[in-house]
């Protein structure tokens, strides 16, 4: 059962980084429409995280496959093949040029993207809690004082 509670560990700290990721390229494009950065600076920032969010999300996505936990794969499933899609037709980074036509609708799919990874903050954290319930419970049976 401690397995099960060193997994549910490891998606929060990912889906932590997920979160934070989202959240800080949304406050990157957010200072880049009040004019507190330049789109050089801007796109420089959001790019830097784009790759290591995708390979997370992939890496989340297929350890939930690999341990057989369905209902959060499939959660995943769409956001992932997405992120795939993105990447595969290369448009996953900002474009210096075109960053202002594009700040409204990247803005939105930031915001879209970090409700999801609350949602799934929401659901792992509640994995986690009802896991280490169950650790603690399995070892007050083993000790018996």
């Amino acid at each position: 059962m401690a397995w099960d509670l060193i997994f549910w560990v490891l998606c929060f700290f990912i889906n932590i980084a997920l979160v934070a990721s989202s959240f800080y390229q949304l406050l990157s494009l957010s200072d880049l429409e009040a004019d507190h950065l330049n789109p050089f600076e801007a796109s420089t920032r959001v790019n830097s995280v784009v790759l290591p969010e995708f390979v997370l999300q992939g890496f989340l996505c297929a350890l939930l496959l690999l341990t057989w936990h369905w209902f959060m794969f499939l959660l995943t499933v769409p956001l992932t093949a997405y992120h795939l899609m993105l990447y595969l037709n290369r448009k996953h980074l900002v474009d210096v040029t075109e960053i202002f036509r594009d700040l409204n609708i990247e803005k939105k799919f930031r915001f879209v993207k970090l409700g999801f990874y609350l949602l799934l903050f929401a659901v792992v954290l509640f994995r986690l809690v009802i896991s280490a319930f169950n650790s603690l419970h399995d070892e007050g049976d083993v000790h018996v004082f």
